[in-house]
């Protein structure tokens, strides 16, 4: 296979940020859920840069720069496409804040403030709260020989301060850092009686702003500006090296904020002393300087959402569903043993995982629960309902991915305190990822131990489940109980791989199995038989399994892709691909679920799994993928991926050269809003 038959993997995740951004701009939208999309496509930029341009400069700086990639890209070239694509990205932001959000915001009553617009009174009101909650928070750095240039903490808001006269000690350098707490809140509501119309709120970077000569008694501020520093975050563990996992971690915590530096955003008012001061003791390059016509970072926009109640600026509320097998029998237990169930987040509730947990806590028959944990969030109901079975005497093991990304630092408090209540916790496997979404739930019945599952394609988080679309299945059949707890026992203990009666698993059988399942869909195409394969997943980047599709297609297999992020893959293109068709759907719900779909001429499988196709999820990751047996459960699902291939208002197609169009509905057809229509038919308005 030709390197030019791949996309880059990089610039494929910033045309999805696109996507996100671009739900800023829908007009059909609540405005403050315009807001969020602006807010999320910010920071899913800050974590591009953390991460991946972070990754690139890492390999650029050990001299890896003219590596080339499957695209054929070099890491350099890469890094240099990166810096145009996020140049015009972060423009396209602003634009959309300056002239639309912005204007919307205050058609609706809801003014952002700024300091050329505040009077007297309001003045008044901001210099006592910056006296008496932010004032005592500050710590300027005057910058001279016995005050160096500060470290800066990774993403926080800076001011650089232009000064004129002496200090007390007479001292004028000319120059002072002012870093604006964290623990200040972004955004400010001043009180109804100072606002002549709507509500008034007040960006904390401009109170700050405005009184900053308060800062520096007796001098006189020139001018002041703000900054913003990303640095890479990655986590580096060595840990053939690490005795004690947790400790490690713990200890590599500390560092994170301090990073090297990959790219800087200042306000573009910034004069030129000022601004070329800053790259060269920031030690980063023009093309990692990024002039912003706003407030510095756009995620403080979110504050928004928790001072403003108004449904009317919200997407309507919606009750998730239970299942109604659930409500049939007096326990989970009794409806679980007569049919697998499924559960579809989150059009159907969460809860349904954490009351079961609870429900075998309080059962006397119920002996041990096992559980992954990726991630769970700080407040976390299953983490509770785990003590609980805990403190009842059940046999509880927990296996904790301390590394999972941004995650880290809730996962090793989660580890001590789940310790500290006597579960047993495992950190996995040394040098793979434990990203699988398993629990097992050991159960004496008649004298006979029952093993009960529930798989999932997505984190055991309560939160993130109302805003992911992700599938769980709750099942009591035999060979999916003895293949997790296989599973299980290779993560806790030592020794060869366990032999999987139905289950696949990575890094073991799920690479070669997906490869032999395209292959059959080729044979049952050169033999005229039906030949159909589905996909859905985050992402697609695993060469070989791009290759195989290709193959597949040449062949004359169908070929339907849905692809929420990072697609390696051309589609459409003649002699390669052009069986092949790329959708990635981005609306209110982040699609999440994973679903592969093979037509086997007739006999369909289904499999659900916790993996993309990429190299990290085939081969260094503990992941696994499932098949839905129950016919009934299938349909459900196919029925599902039909209507996502039949969306036509948050659908984008992706076209042979890398671009994405978004899908529109015929001039006379019908609209389908694929999220929408699965909100009606499984869940009911609030």
């Amino acid at each position: 296979m030709e390197e030019l038959s791949f996309f880059n993997r990089e610039l494929s995740l910033l045309q999805f940020h696109k996507r996100v951004l671009h739900q800023a701009t829908d007009a059909s939208l609540p405005v403050l859920e315009r807001v969020r999309f602006l807010c999320i496509s910010a920071t899913n930029l800050d974590e591009f840069f953390e991460v991946r341009v972070g990754g690139l400069i890492e390999l650029i700086e050990r001299g890896s720069g003219t590596t080339s990639f499957a695209d054929g890209m070099t890491i350099t070239q890469t890094k240099e496409a990166i810096a145009e694509q996020a140049h015009e990205f972060v423009h396209q932001q602003y634009t959309v804040l300056n002239e639309q959000i912005l204007p919307l915001l205050r058609e609706n009553g809801i003014f952002i403030l700024r300091r050329d617009e505040w009077v007297s009174d309001q003045i008044n009101y901001l210099h006592d709260y910056f006296q008496s909650d932010v004032l005592p928070l500050l710590s300027p750095i005057g910058l001279d020989p016995a005050h160096p240039f500060p470290r800066i903490l990774n993403k926080s808001l800076n001011f650089i301060v232009s000064l004129n006269g002496k200090d007390a000690f007479g001292r004028n350098s000319g120059r002072a850092i002012v870093q604006v707490p964290r623990s200040l809140p972004n955004i400010i509501e001043l009180p109804s009686e100072l606002v002549s119309e709507g509500r008034g709120f007040i960006l904390m970077s401009s109170i700050i702003h405005h009184f900053m000569d308060e800062l520096f008694v007796g001098m006189t501020v020139l001018g002041c500006y703000q900054f913003r520093l990303t640095r890479n975050t990655d986590i580096f563990l060595d840990e053939e090296e690490t005795d004690d996992l947790l400790r490690a971690m713990e200890g590599e915590l500390a560092y994170r904020q301090y990073g090297d530096e990959v790219r800087i955003e200042l306000a573009d008012n910034t004069p030129e002393d000022q601004l070329e001061f800053l790259l060269n003791r920031c030690e980063v390059g023009n093309r990692d300087m990024f002039k912003v016509n706003g407030p510095v970072n756009l995620s403080r926009f979110n504050d928004l959402f928790d001072l403003i109640k108004d449904p009317a600026h919200y997407f309507p509320p919606f009750t998730q569903s239970v299942p109604r097998a659930f409500k049939r029998y007096d326990n989970y237990f009794d409806a679980i043993r007569r049919q697998d169930i499924l559960v579809h987040h989150p059009y159907e509730s969460f809860s349904t995982v954490v009351e079961w947990i609870r429900q075998a806590a309080k059962d006397p028959q119920v002996l041990a629960i096992k559980q992954t944990l990726y991630r769970t969030g700080s407040e976390s109901p299953v983490v509770d309902a785990l003590v609980q079975a805990a403190r009842a005497g059940k046999e509880v093991t927990v296996v904790v991915e301390l590394r999972a990304r941004f995650d880290e630092q809730d996962n090793v408090a989660l580890a001590n305190k789940l310790q500290r209540y006597g579960i047993h916790v495992i950190y996995g496997v040394v040098g793979f990822k434990t990203h699988a979404k398993m629990l097992l739930i050991a159960r004496k019945e008649k004298n006979q131990l029952r093993n009960y599952v529930h798989l999932g394609t997505g984190n055991y988080h309560a939160k993130t489940t109302q805003v992911y679309t992700d599938y769980g299945l709750f099942s009591a059949d035999k060979s999916f109980g003895e293949d997790v707890y296989r599973i299980f026992l290779q993560l806790s203990s030592m020794g060869k791989m366990s032999k999987m009666e139905t289950l696949l698993h990575a890094p073991f059988t799920l690479h070669r199995s997906m490869i032999r399942k395209i292959q059959r869909e080729v044979d049952h195409a050169g033999n005229g038989k039906a030949a159909h394969i589905i996909l859905k997943m985050n992402s697609l980047c695993e060469e070989q399994l791009v290759t195989e599709l290709y193959k597949a297609s040449q062949a004359g297999v169908s070929i339907d892709l849905i692809i929420r992020g990072i697609c390696h893959l051309k589609p459409g293109i003649p002699g390669l691909s052009e069986n092949i068709r790329v959708r990635s759907i981005v609306g209110r719900f982040l699609e999440h679920s994973r679903v592969f779909y093979f037509e086997n001429n007739g006999d369909p499988e289904l499999w659900l799994a916790s993996s993309d196709w990429m190299v990290r999820n085939m081969f260094h990751r503990v992941e696994t993928c499932f098949p839905v047996k129950s016919k009934k459960l299938r349909e459900r699902i196919i029925d599902d991926l039909k209507l996502a291939l039949a969306d036509n208002t948050h659908a984008w197609m992706l076209d042979g050269e890398g671009n994405y169009h978004l899908v529109q509905p015929e001039s006379e057809g019908e609209c389908v809003d694929s999220q929408a229509i699965l909100l009606a038919q499984w869940a009911a308005s609030s």
